[in-house]
């Protein structure tokens, strides 16, 4: 139990020290570590594959279920690991209604014939429709829904842990800054040695003091910068991909990225690529680039 408290107290210190951190740095009396242009570069990128994402699944979900009603149903269905009733399309239906519509008016009637014909054309056209939906839903929605769900809640997940970092690292050196200025502050003081002994004891206390305080503070300095940087490579590998390239590749067109074996590139995918492609960055050289001709090192 007392564990517990001592744990609660702590991580209720540090919450508060980051909070202060933040604030002050709102308000512009504080210090902010600032990341460099290529990681920016990265969040920024980051953060807009999930932005588009995001806008193509809800349209492509309106564009293959234009029933909200029906796409609430399917999202309850699908959150509750269930499988989605099939339902009938509006061709189906249609279809079925010319079938019944012929066999009342008589199917060996012109007019029945004719909508006979018309609507096994119809039924085929709702099963097709169908068939895309379902193929769809699989192929191209459930690639978005789970790099939403999936590598995006991975890679925020880490960028907040990397943002508190970031704040424990600029807290220790405030922390470190303002102990310099006290111990500097108090070892300048005068020396009242022979008038007022008293006083030099005092002072000579306090500088000592500091001095410990500025030692600690180092430490503490040394400790955030260490878990800053170890936090800020795991993030930079999650959103930065590093490939090698293992045979030569001609660019079959301008869209596409020629490679030289052994070299190292970037790569990274995009929302609805094909699988068995990657985008490839060299400089400012960029285009698509084949799985099998790389070998993924992050």
């Amino acid at each position: 139990m007392d564990f517990n408290v001592k744990k609660l107290a702590s991580d209720a210190g540090v919450f508060f020290t980051r909070a202060v951190q933040f604030t002050e740095e709102k308000l512009g009396s504080a210090e902010k570590t600032e990341l460099d242009a290529h990681f920016e570069n990265l969040l920024s990128r980051a953060d807009s594959t999930k932005n588009w994402t995001e806008k193509i699944l809800r349209q492509s979900e309106v564009l293959l279920q234009p029933n909200p009603s029906a796409r609430v149903e399917e999202f309850l269905y699908e959150k509750l690991d269930r499988k989605i009733p099939s339902r009938v399309t509006n061709g189906e239906l249609l279809g079925q209604y010319m079938t019944e519509a012929a066999n009342d008016f008589g199917p060996s009637s012109p007019y029945g014939q004719t909508l006979i014909k018309v609507g096994e054309t119809q039924k085929r056209l709702g099963i097709a429709e169908r068939d895309f939906i379902h193929s769809s839903s699989i192929n191209f929605l459930t690639p978005l829904r789970n790099f939403l769900e999936g590598d995006w809640r991975t890679i925020s997940k880490e960028r907040r842990i990397l943002q508190n970092r970031r704040l424990d690292l600029d807290a220790c050196k405030a922390r470190l800054k303002k102990a310099k200025a006290a111990e500097a502050k108090a070892a300048a003081l005068p020396d009242f040695q022979e008038t007022r002994p008293r006083n030099y004891v005092l002072s000579a206390s306090a500088s000592a003091l500091w001095s410990d305080e500025v030692d600690k503070a180092e430490h503490e300095l040394r400790v955030a910068q260490t878990e800053f940087d170890r936090q800020a490579e795991v993030t930079r590998l999650l959103l930065e991909g590093k490939a090698r390239v293992l045979y030569d590749y001609e660019a079959a067109d301008s869209t596409e990225l020629g490679l030289k074996a052994d070299e190292l590139i970037t790569v990274y995918s995009l929302p609805g690529m094909d699988p068995d492609w990657l985008i490839g960055e060299r400089g400012n050289q960029k285009g698509k680039v084949p799985v099998t001709y790389l070998e993924l090192l992050s």
